[in-house]
């Protein structure tokens, strides 16, 4: 989905979520000094070379918020977010009225506890942060700091543009194995690992609620609250499965042969299995020349069952969700006509399972819009208006298309 270009953007190897307070008086040198010996430790841990110290330093939230303003410029062009934007608010996830350059950079900035800069080779640590969390909060980032010097982060970061969803699986690999790392380091202080307590890592991944400690956080929409979360959660969890298959070779494998999809995430067994997302064809809209592609991309499981979750239920998202195959979509805008179309389609694995996501997407259209009109409706088709004009939804074997925002009669 086309959130990931702007979060990937803006965000550096961040630590979410740390409990943050006003910080008793800390020194630079008071908190850069742990960093050694806590870099040697998840070294050994990891079975990863530690090459040469990280250089670490304090930081403001405003230079926070600085650092992240000046990324997304750097990262992304205005039409990049334009894109993104109106990705997110076809499909209904955010509001027509939502901000999604302005509430990114205020999200991360409230939630980064600390960063890892993967291109300047440096991490900083909040002023924020109490000093007693100072050491997680380090083991966090120098962690990543590891994986930078052993599997160059950026680089990583960047061979994975071609997918939307393969670009949100390797985040997941990052903040995943960094939150392992901090986790078991955490767990060996006190003479526990996670290696042999499967309980304490689904304990230690749960990110619960933030009781109104961050409001920015608080009121953004459900789908950019998951997704936040999601590669330190799943991505945590993953990599504790590929340990216990592959021991601490696991945590290279996982850089030299990343997952291709947040499906793979989510169901480990599909990653050892290296199950491969289908790009289904687009349908035809048979749009005038007028109409230019504006923007297309993939979209995996995780966006699927957080499109149920929004607008069906929980328990389709759990119960259709995993039988994903793969997704596509493609926005085509007519500038002069102020009109943008959603061009749409998903495989399942099997007819039965596309027949219930036809049925549940056609509850997505009705509580997405403010208003739907239906004009024909049969158990494989559903035509009729929307809020931004015609759609068709149809249903073709494993397939489920959908064509949003077209124009009153063909041009």
């Amino acid at each position: 989905m086309r959130h990931s270009p702007l979060l990937r953007g803006a965000a550096v190897a961040a630590l979410l979520f740390a409990a943050t307070a006003p910080a008793a008086e800390s020194s630079r040198d008071q908190l850069c000094n742990q960093a050694g010996g806590i870099a040697s430790q998840l070294a050994v841990i990891s079975g990863l070379k530690l090459h040469h110290p990280v250089p670490c330093d304090l930081i403001t939230k405003d230079k926070v918020n600085e650092f992240l303003r000046k990324r997304v410029k750097e990262a992304t062009t205005p039409d990049d977010i334009r894109a993104e934007e109106l990705t997110l608010k076809k499909f209904g996830f955010v509001p027509a009225d939502f901000d999604l350059e302005k509430t990114t950079v205020d999200l991360l900035t409230e939630q980064a506890a600390a960063f890892y800069d993967y291109d300047k080779k440096k991490l900083f640590v909040t002023e924020t942060t109490e000093p007693a969390t100072q050491g997680p909060v380090l083991a966090h980032e120098l962690s990543h700091a590891i994986a930078d010097q052993n599997f160059n982060l950026g680089r990583f970061i960047r061979q994975g543009r071609k997918s939307d969803d393969g670009a949100t699986a390797r985040l997941a690999i990052m903040e995943g194995q960094a939150t392992w790392l901090m986790s078991e380091y955490l767990a060996r202080q006190l003479g526990q690992s996670l290696k042999n307590t499967p309980a304490l890592v689904r304990m230690m991944s749960a990110l619960t609620g933030t009781s109104g400690q961050f409001p920015v956080f608080d009121n953004a929409p459900l789908y950019l609250r998951q997704t936040l979360i999601f590669p330190y959660t799943k991505g945590m969890q993953f990599q504790q499965a590929v340990i216990e298959r592959d021991g601490d070779g696991g945590f290279a494998e996982v850089f030299r042969r990343p997952p291709v999809s947040t499906q793979q995430i989510l169901h480990p067994d599909k990653y050892f299995e290296d199950a491969q997302p289908v790009s289904p064809a687009l349908p035809d809209p048979k749009l005038s020349r007028s109409y230019k592609s504006l923007v297309g991309g993939s979209l995996g499981e995780l966006d699927h069952e957080l499109l149920l979750d929004q607008f069906a239920t929980q328990a389709e998202a759990d119960e259709i969700g995993p039988h994903w195959r793969g997704a596509v979509f493609e926005l085509r805008e007519d500038r002069k006509a102020a009109r943008v179309v959603l061009l749409y389609a998903v495989q399942w694995d099997s007819p039965e399972i596309a027949k219930r996501y036809f049925e549940a997407y056609r509850k997505v259209l009705a509580k997405k819009w403010k208003k739907m009109d239906v004009a024909s409706e049969t158990a494989a088709a559903v035509t009729g208006t929307g809020d931004d004009g015609r759609f068709e939804l149809r249903l073709d074997g494993p397939v489920v298309t959908s064509m949003e925002g077209l124009p009153p009669t063909i041009d």
